[in-house]
């Protein structure tokens, strides 16, 4: 059987960016919007509106693609280098989900950063609305060239989406809207009585090609267990349709203390019983340092596949 067509790892150069962008927005899921050059721009300089404060603590990012040998961009791969703790990071990938061109990714990737603790799809980027980690089920392929080369994953958040309007909810009385501060494109609602602090909040995300956020949503434990949770986030999607939203995404967290003040259950079932329908879950994922004197696995394709330059 003839030998798959070798792959070679080169630096991304701006040529590169309408390939590049194509194979991000091939990974894009549902109420997210598409990536634009712009966007393209500030992933590659480690900015992101969502997660900056992290991104700050990185050395800047170093980005390659990977090519087939007609020159084709078939993945891109971007890592950094946390120096405070010496952790290496994969900030993103994206390769049409092809599992060859997935192991010389994460493979080059590890390659590069050499022996010492990774962490994988832990920081949102600007090519995504806030989207923190890999989708499990969209990316299998990436999933699973992660656990070949030594990486464990867990789950860090559900994604969830509903279709707009959501007449069936009930609205919230005496909701006051105020500025987010900190951000033009984000709007706070309150339920307030009189100037007494506020019984509930929620924070939104004006809609962008017609998907929402819903970034927040609380209860005062006072006043809990009323339905004024469920009120306002019909109020919450209300306000996003009046901006035009056709749709509107958000994030729960997955569960990890059952019973406690991190506990997701309730807010989860509120978001089913509304109409959100769960699109993924999303996964982040780390790589201990290898022992001394010992590698830790490379994807098994990887080093058969890949040239570096």
């Amino acid at each position: 059987m003839p030998s798959a067509p070798r792959l070679t790892l080169r630096p991304y150069a701006p040529a590169d960016a309408g390939a590049v962008l194509s194979l991000v927005n091939a990974d894009r899921l549902p109420g997210q919007p598409v990536a634009t050059p712009q966007a393209l721009r500030e992933a590659l300089a480690g900015r992101s509106p969502v997660d900056g404060g992290w991104w700050a603590e990185l050395d800047p990012p170093a980005t390659h693609v990977a090519v087939g040998p007609d020159g084709t961009v078939l993945g891109v791969v971007s890592r950094a280098l946390r120096p405070k703790d010496a952790t290496g990071l994969i900030l993103w990938l994206h390769c049409r989900e092809d599992p060859r061109t997935a192991d010389a990714l994460v493979g080059g990737a590890l390659a590069a950063l050499g022996p010492r603790p990774v962490e994988a799809f832990q920081l949102a980027t600007a090519l995504t609305r806030g989207l923190e980690a890999l989708p499990r089920a969209h990316r299998e392929a990436t999933h699973e060239a992660l656990e070949r080369a030594g990486f464990h994953g867990e789950p860090q958040w559900r994604y969830l989406l509903i279709d707009l309007p959501a007449p069936d909810l009930p609205r919230a009385a005496r909701v006051r809207t105020v500025p987010e501060p900190g951000d033009s494109h984000a709007r706070r609602l309150e339920v307030r009585r009189g100037e007494a602090a506020a019984e509930a909040e929620a924070v939104i995300g004006l809609p962008v090609e017609g998907a929402g956020a819903l970034w927040w949503i609380g209860v005062r434990p006072p006043s809990r267990r009323r339905g004024i949770g469920r009120a306002l986030l019909g109020s919450a999607l209300d306000a996003l349709g009046a901006h035009g939203a056709r749709q509107a995404f958000l994030y729960v967290e997955t569960n990890t203390g059952r019973g406690g003040e991190d506990d997701r259950t309730a807010a989860t079932a509120l978001y089913r019983s509304a109409g959100f329908r769960e699109v993924d879950t999303l996964h982040s994922y780390t790589r201990p340092a290898p022992p001394p004197g010992r590698q830790l696995p490379l994807p098994s394709r990887a080093a058969a596949s890949v040239a570096t330059s």
